[in-house]
């Protein structure tokens, strides 16, 4: 196996080419490569599996973070090489055996990487300044330090915040022989969310909601934890040194001054349940609305592909024929009826394929009294396109405050792209059928008109 992996080392950097400021993509694509296989093995074979969280799952992680926002920002090739490379190495440094530092050691692991590679000094000053800034406190100078910074604690924004988080608590309680209590835990990671913050648009736009959620998460079970505590502290405790006798019967409990004054606490910590419960009712109902929508629009943008293959499909087949079969067909009259038989199905798939495609927009105006009965949906932009924004944001927030109308108009949104999805796929059904068997009919003229 040692053997193996000494092979592929030897060829690719065989087969490397000296890279610079000029190369190509494939060479740059090619060093890319090299550089995951040299990192997988470093992780697999010099990475202590005490490093549960700071692992390859991890650095494939920030690896396609970075990738995702250097294609969003449409980054130069070279700072993009440079960002990539980073992503893989700037943990590298575990394989020291230690947390403290580790950035310093991935630099001097990914200079090694690149000896005798032909890098540009830019390229490797631009690589170890991005393991540089994703040392905690981050400190970004750069937009591709700013990236890989983000990129590094994009899970703190995501759905695998809970995993992941699970995985960093495993760690360094293996690495300081110590269990954290969750209370302790929570507190690290409520300072940690608070005080930390992303550095670019995307991360704002993509990561930012998400943490904000999770925040938001373990502010209220601190909340909750500390309520109960401090209730627990408000109870008289029963001095048991004493020997006087505990009465058995106690005589309408209802009416004791204890349970008077305990019952507003109830009340509230019921209150407060009904709250939180209430706030993830509608968590789950905006979630809902959301993965509806996102399912219509993927839908939509679906028809509005097949819809323009079917179109340009048929254009080109009407062109051949325009310029190639119609000049003929005084010397071939017999392929007269086959070739109109072919342009009406062309044609005919066009149309029902622009038909799919066609937009339909409203008046784009609404009055108060639309407002007042709640019959417009200010969600679609064709109702209200030629209104005034101070008459939009008037009627947006009657909307938003109240909830019967606002999920009354994320209803009928999403009631009426479904109606639009209908009639985009009737349409795009029609021509797909008039061009399959159109096709095939126009083929068995051409058939019998060639051997007649």
């Amino acid at each position: 196996m040692q053997a193996g992996n000494l092979v592929f080392k030897q060829f690719t950097i065989f087969i490397l080419p000296k890279f610079d400021s000029q190369s190509s993509g494939m060479e740059q694509q090619l060093l890319l490569q090299n550089a995951e296989q040299y990192v997988r093995d470093l992780f697999s074979k010099r990475v202590d599996r005490v490093f549960s969280f700071h692992s390859i799952h991890h650095t494939e992680g920030v690896v396609r973070a970075a990738t995702a926002m250097a294609d969003h920002y449409q980054l130069l090739p070279e700072d993009k090489t440079a960002l990539i490379l980073a992503a893989w190495f700037h943990d590298t440094g575990y394989s020291k055996g230690e947390s403290l530092d580790h950035e310093i050691e991935s630099q001097k692991i990914v200079q090694q990487f690149l000896d005798n590679k032909n890098i540009p000094d830019s390229i490797l000053a631009k690589v170890t300044g991005c393991i540089a800034a994703t040392k905690i406190p981050q400190s970004p100078h750069s937009l591709i330090e700013q990236i890989i910074c983000d990129a590094d604690l994009h899970h703190l924004g995501t759905d695998s915040f809970k995993e992941e988080n699970k995985l960093l608590r495993k760690e360094l309680k293996d690495l300081n022989g110590g269990e954290l209590s969750k209370k302790e835990w929570r507190k690290i990671n409520i300072n940690f969310l608070v005080e930390h913050r992303y550095f670019t648009e995307y991360a704002n736009t993509y990561f930012e909601p998400n943490k904000q959620e999770h925040l938001r998460t373990l502010l209220e079970k601190e909340k909750n934890k500390q309520e109960k505590e401090k209730e627990s502290t408000e109870e008289i405790p029963q001095d048991k040194s004493s020997s006087t006798p505990i009465v058995t019967a106690v005589p309408e409990i209802v009416d004791s001054p204890a349970s008077t004054e305990e019952t507003p606490k109830i009340e509230k910590h019921k209150k407060e349940k009904d709250k939180l419960a209430e706030g993830k009712t509608d968590r789950s109902i905006g979630t809902m609305f959301r993965i509806m929508s996102d399912n219509h629009v993927s839908l939509s943008q679906m028809a509005d592909s097949k819809a323009n293959i079917m179109i340009s499909v048929n254009t080109i087949v009407l062109s051949i024929m325009v310029s190639v079969l119609f000049s003929k067909l005084q010397y071939y009259p017999q392929f007269i009826i086959p070739t109109i038989l072919l342009c009406t199905v062309s044609v005919s798939a066009i149309v029902f394929a622009i038909l799919a495609t066609r937009p339909n927009v409203n008046k784009g105006t609404f009055y108060p009294e639309d407002i007042k009965q709640k019959k417009v949906n200010l969600l679609f932009f064709g109702n209200f396109f030629k209104m005034q924004l101070p008459d939009y944001e008037w009627a947006m927030k009657e909307m938003m405050n109240d909830k019967d109308y606002l999920y009354g108009s994320m209803i009928k949104d999403i009631y009426y792209l479904g109606k639009v999805l209908a009639k985009k796929y009737k349409f795009l059904r029609l021509s797909y059928n008039i061009f399959m068997f159109g096709l095939i009919v126009s083929m068995l003229a051409f058939v019998v008109a060639f051997w007649v």
